[in-house]
């Protein structure tokens, strides 16, 4: 079943990416695609390690600018050296989905 989502997830965001736009919408899709789930667990709830943040329910604002800080080196601290490999290739605009999506999840 997993691969299945997986395969799922990587065709839709090649759908979204290929067309030129990425809505709120498919920042569910992206969470997934882009290995997100890995250690923040499912809807970013259920962090693998204590270290690691949930990152649900969190502002769009605040999410996103955590993530753009990672991605530019601004933010250094923690477990912030795993993140920026994770983030090196995801674009503003995933980045902006995928904060959007977060932030809806209670």
């Amino acid at each position: 079943m997993k691969i299945k989502q997986f395969v799922f997830a990587s065709i839709t965001t090649a759908t979204v990416l290929a067309s030129g736009s990425v809505a709120a919408a498919d920042g569910k899709a992206l969470y997934t695609a882009k290995m997100c789930q890995t250690c923040h667990g499912a809807e970013g709830k259920a962090p693998i390690m204590p270290l690691y943040p949930k990152v649900n329910g969190q502002s769009k604002e605040y999410t996103l600018a955590q993530m753009k800080d990672i991605k530019s080196g601004k933010r250094s601290n923690g477990m912030s050296a795993a993140m920026k490999a994770m983030v090196a290739s995801v674009s503003d605009a995933e980045l902006e989905a995928i904060a959007e999506y977060l932030s809806t999840i209670k």
